[in-house]
């Protein structure tokens, strides 16, 4: 489970990071991941959200895909910028990866946003 601090809720924070200029995104197979700074947030804990849409498969599929995503963002939060938001949208085909396979397409996803938006570039 993600700390409170760190979770994106409201939907109007999820429109920020979605439609707010100056947001960069980065693909990987199974999902893609949206970031975006907000100025003045800059001494705050960076805060993730999760997208997993019926695209992906029926609710329990999409619980576990959701799981999953929230444990390897979990383990991956010193890698996150501080005060920076991000997004994470699962594709389709995250139904059928595996746990590694959706850590190793985030990794990717992170490692392609770039040194400006997490540590791992």
């Amino acid at each position: 489970m993600l700390p409170a601090q760190h979770r994106l809720r409201a939907s109007g924070d999820f429109a920020a990071v979605l439609r707010r200029r100056g947001r960069v995104s980065a693909a990987a197979r199974v999902l893609v991941v949206h970031a975006n700074a907000i100025p003045g947030r800059e001494d705050l804990p960076s805060r993730v959200g999760f997208v997993v849409g019926k695209s992906v498969g029926n609710a329990v599929v999409r619980g576990r895909t959701k799981r999953r995503l929230r444990e390897h963002c979990r383990s991956r939060l010193g890698l996150l910028m501080p005060g920076t938001d991000y997004v994470v949208r699962a594709q389709p085909a995250a139904a059928g990866a595996t746990f590694a396979e959706l850590g190793a397409a985030l990794d990717e996803a992170l490692a392609r946003l770039g040194p400006r938006w997490s540590r791992t570039a």
